[in-house]
């Protein structure tokens, strides 16, 4: 789609998935609602507050980029998010219905576990948004090789998802959780490793490689500490705030780390174009584009080995900025790895997995091989 129709297009996928899952969900998932239901309405306040919250932060932090920390328009999107979030913890705590119920932070499981996926999925939303940049514009990549570049990570998160579960049912969640992020560590730093050029299964598969297995170790066990730390009847609510918070995290991830790679980026573009002898128009004009990363225009009239030097100096400011956001993952990996779950291997009673799978519909508890594993090693 990137590259025979338009970027835009990109965000079209999301229609045919949904779809397709509406379809088995008329056609296969019986209704069923809590006991509550029918006394209870939407938390329209509370996702009218959520959206205003997220949605101006995030693009306070974009449009920091373009206008400065500084300017009006920032610093009232900043605002205005702050306190809309602010306002939203209020309207939970008082809401009969909360679309957040605070009560689940009570459990020292679901926050450690909350805040882990909070660290890890930052990582992981902030650092694989730049790697098509990276591949594209700066290894050359197709927009179709870029996209599957990472495919060694979801094929591996497919196949080791069974086996990462069974994890938990041997030694508990606790040692996943903390293995699983020390794995995906090291897969962010090898991203960092390559510089331009190269052969991609030397540079790039190994850190995809890595980052997989790492991710394959944390996601299952992370699901189940996230829903055996509540009641059954909460299981619901549970598995929907722990995916908020891994999307959450992305998002901000992705408004922060593009500031910093553009503070990174520039700042290494300046020392390169100092050491290039080229006008002060077209230097200016290179320095005015910075906010475009690896997409800025360069400058006419200047000859073929001038336009190669130009174009290497973008590179590798790119680069550089690129390193930074890998191993700011890294980082933030390895800060989850020690999160205090505190979850062991008796934790996910064999009552409370019976009362997860028994408690859904008959049709749908046919696809819940997962939950009856579980069940049966308690």
């Amino acid at each position: 789609m990137v590259a025979y129709a338009s970027w835009r297009w990109v965000f079209f996928i999301n229609v045919p998935v949904a779809a397709m899952v509406l379809s088995v969900l008329f056609w296969r998932v019986p209704e069923s609602r809590g006991e509550e239901a029918a006394r209870t309405g939407l938390d329209w306040w509370g996702a009218l507050l959520a959206t205003l919250g997220l949605g101006g932060i995030v693009y306070g932090l974009i449009e920091s980029g373009n206008l400065g920390l500084g300017h009006p328009l920032v610093l009232t999107a900043l605002a205005i998010g702050v306190v809309a979030l602010l306002m939203f913890l209020l309207v939970e705590a008082r809401s009969r219905v909360p679309m957040l119920p605070l009560s689940l932070f009570r459990s020292p499981t679901f926050s450690g576990a909350n805040f882990l996926t909070l660290l890890l999925h930052a990582a992981l939303g902030g650092a694989l948004f730049f790697v098509p940049f990276n591949l594209i514009r700066v290894q050359g990549y197709s927009p179709a090789a870029a996209g599957a570049a990472n495919f060694p990570v979801i094929l591996i998160l497919f196949l080791l998802s069974r086996w990462s579960g069974g994890l938990v049912s041997r030694y508990g969640a606790k040692l996943p959780l903390i293995i699983g992020p020390l794995i995906a560590a090291a897969g962010f730093a090898l991203f960092a490793l390559p510089g331009r050029g190269g052969s991609y299964w030397t540079t790039f598969f190994p850190a995809a490689v890595v980052l997989g297995i790492g991710m394959a170790v944390s996601v299952a066990p992370l699901t189940t500490a996230v829903m055996g730390a509540v009641d059954a009847r909460r299981a619901g609510s549970a598995s929907g705030v722990n995916n908020a918070v891994a999307r959450a995290a992305g998002l901000l991830a992705i408004a922060v780390q593009g500031l910093v790679v553009l503070a990174v980026f520039s700042s290494s573009l300046d020392r390169h174009l100092a050491r290039l002898s080229l006008p002060s128009e077209a230097r200016n004009m290179l320095i005015a584009q910075q906010s475009k990363l690896v997409g800025i225009a360069l400058p006419a009239g200047l000859s073929h080995a001038a336009h190669t030097a130009i174009q290497q100096a973008i590179s590798e400011s790119f680069v550089t900025g690129f390193r930074v956001v890998m191993l700011t993952a890294a980082g933030l990996a390895l800060a989850s790895a020690p999160s205090r779950v505190v979850v062991d291997r008796g934790h996910v009673t064999q009552k409370r997995c019976n009362a997860v799978v028994n408690g859904f519909p008959a049709p749908l508890a046919r696809f819940g091989d997962g939950l009856r594993d579980l069940r049966d090693t308690g």
